[in-house]
């Protein structure tokens, strides 16, 4: 004896109209709307009894239409002793607004991918202070560059003026052992040192007046880093001669005004201005003849 259960006759069912297509599709992302409201209702923490700071964050999102007007979300944070501008926008993001953009990496002003422009000066996210702030802390994107959302800016064009002055070492020889160094004098080494310590933040180049107004000038990072290779005495003559060519051209060194913003805002304190005019002085006497 069979045991199967006999099988209902198969029947065509109408397919569904577009109208009707549309309609369950609403339907769901109300209701996945709701879910999502219901949730951060319910996981919003009860902050009455701790210590908090309010900050206010620049909200732009070019691909959602009601978001594509600037405006500022406002929000509550717990404050602690150590606690970082960074810091309050991670939790403002897990904790209110996961849609909130920013840029964030090794949290220890190493990585520059977190510079921002709070109350008023280009900042490492990370390296600022809450309880260094007045209330409401502001937090926007670095001026001068394009906002691609929220607190993110397109860094390409830093990135360009950065390689246009050929950021690599070029000596004329190196030693015919691979394993041997190729020396450097501790005098030499102190004098480029703090050229070295350029983390590619873009903070200088926001806060350059010049740059600003000239998309062409080299900017301060970019003059820095060429700083640091040509006042290198492992350099190479043929190269320093084609790095000082690059940056006293028109948009080079020339269009410094010497206003120090760069150097004011420097999350690695690197006196960018002062090496910007020790290539000026290298780039008169590359051209001195005496005859």
């Amino acid at each position: 004896m069979s045991t199967q259960l006999p099988q209902e006759p198969e029947t065509e069912s109408e397919p569904e109209t577009d109208a009707e297509t549309g309609s369950q599709q609403a339907r769901r992302m109300r209701e996945k709307a709701e879910r999502r409201e219901r949730t951060r209702t319910e996981e919003t923490p009860d902050l009455s009894d701790e210590e908090t700071r309010v900050i206010k964050v620049f909200r732009y999102d070019p691909e959602v239409p009601e978001k594509q007007e600037p405006r500022f979300d406002e929000f509550h944070v717990p404050f602690e002793k150590g606690t970082t501008v960074l810091d309050a926008l991670i939790y403002a993001r897990d904790t209110y607004d996961s849609s909130l953009t920013f840029r964030h990496s090794c949290r220890q002003a190493v990585c520059g991918s977190d510079a921002l422009f709070i109350n008023g000066s280009q900042r490492l996210g990370c390296q600022t202070q809450l309880g260094d702030l007045d209330e409401p802390v502001r937090v926007e994107p670095l001026p001068h560059q394009d906002v691609v959302k929220d607190l993110v800016v397109d860094m390409d064009h830093f990135y360009e003026q950065m390689h246009a002055v050929d950021p690599f070492f070029d000596p004329d020889e190196t030693p015919a052992d691979p394993m041997v160094e190729q020396s450097q004098t501790r005098a030499n080494r102190e004098k480029i040192k703090t050229s070295t310590r350029c983390i590619w933040c873009g903070a200088c180049m926001s806060s350059c007046n010049v740059a600003a107004g000239n998309n062409d000038y080299l900017g301060p990072a970019a003059i820095n880093k060429a700083y640091r290779f040509a006042m290198d005495e492992r350099e190479g003559s043929e190269k320093k001669r084609e790095r000082l060519e690059i940056i006293e051209r028109e948009n080079g060194v020339w269009r410094c005004q010497t206003q120090f913003s760069c150097t004011n805002v420097c999350p690695k304190d690197i006196p960018l201005t002062e090496h910007i005019q020790a290539l000026k002085r290298e780039a008169v006497k590359e051209n001195l003849k005496f005859w």
